[in-house]
């Protein structure tokens, strides 16, 4: 595992950044606000904290999600028939910021349509700690992380595959929160193994910024997961493997799964330790 860092000084949410320095890789599990139903999205945000969620990420529903593969496009589109609106995700946030930080995934057409500082004086206001904005222009975020961070809430821009230098070094000035790096070209969705340039972008992220590093999109595995941890993630997001598994097999089952990606992970990384410590151990021997 490469190092979990101690401590980030970039303006923003202390509360959400502290989540990716306990010793261990943060676990970010994704929900769509309002699926499988409105009562139901509680008892799946409850399976996460239980499951030992680091971070709650809540999918703001919205008509038209660029960034999103069919799987949340379809929670999102049954969430929206159920009635998720704005106020119902800040209420359902409330529910869980006391027991976990959570980061809102949100189109920015929903932040416009209620007014930036409303919607920022209101996210702040229910505990919200982050934004993942996707449509948000890089160009654009300067001000809206100041405006954001004078609230306490922090800003968590994506990086692909595709990110130049250029538009990284950009991405690193507006980071505040995290950096959420994209393992594909493309949409959400579950995948059987990480491809190459995910372990890439999350090199280069390493690199450029002072916030911690997160991997998600096509995370869909414990091996995947760990992989991910292995190659220098500060946390894991997973969000359409879990939609799938709300589907077939409710907020129970979820959190079964989302217990064994933890333990996982924890695994790992006490195996990575003591590694380290026999590494060492031989180094100062042969001294």
């Amino acid at each position: 595992m490469l190092g979990r860092r101690k401590k980030f000084l970039v303006k923003g949410s202390e509360r959400l950044q502290a989540a990716f320095t306990r010793g261990r890789v943060a676990l970010v599990p994704y929900l769509t606000a309002g699926y499988p139903t409105l009562e139901g999205a509680y008892a799946v945000g409850e399976a996460y904290v239980e499951a030992g969620a680091d971070v709650v990420e809540i999918g703001v529903p919205f008509t038209d999600p660029l960034a999103d593969g069919p799987t949340i496009q379809d929670t999102t589109t049954q969430a929206l028939k159920n009635g998720a609106d704005l106020e119902y995700c800040l209420n359902l946030a409330s529910h869980f910021a006391a027991r976990a930080p959570v980061v809102f995934l949100v189109y920015y057409n929903n932040v416009f349509a209620r007014g930036i500082e409303r919607f920022l004086d209101e996210a702040a206001g229910v505990g919200v700690t982050g934004l993942v904005i996707p449509d948000l222009p890089i160009d654009e975020a300067l001000d809206f992380r100041e405006m954001a961070a004078d609230r306490g809430v922090a800003i968590c821009p994506l990086a692909a595959p595709t990110t130049d230098d250029e538009r990284l070094d950009k991405i690193a000035e507006a980071a505040s929160g995290f950096v959420y790096c994209v393992s594909v070209a493309g949409v959400t969705g579950a995948r059987e193994t990480l491809p190459p340039g995910a372990m890439e972008i999350l090199r280069r992220a390493r690199e450029k910024v002072s916030v911690p590093v997160a991997l998600g999109f096509g995370i869909s595995t414990t091996g995947a997961a760990v992989d991910a941890a292995g190659a220098g993630a500060d946390g894991i997001i997973i969000g359409s493997k879990l939609m799938q598994l709300v589907t077939e097999e409710g907020p129970e089952g979820v959190g079964a799964w989302l217990r064994e990606v933890r333990e996982a992970l924890d695994s790992e990384a006490r195996d990575g330790e003591a590694r380290n410590r026999e590494s060492r151990a031989r180094a100062e021997s042969k001294n």
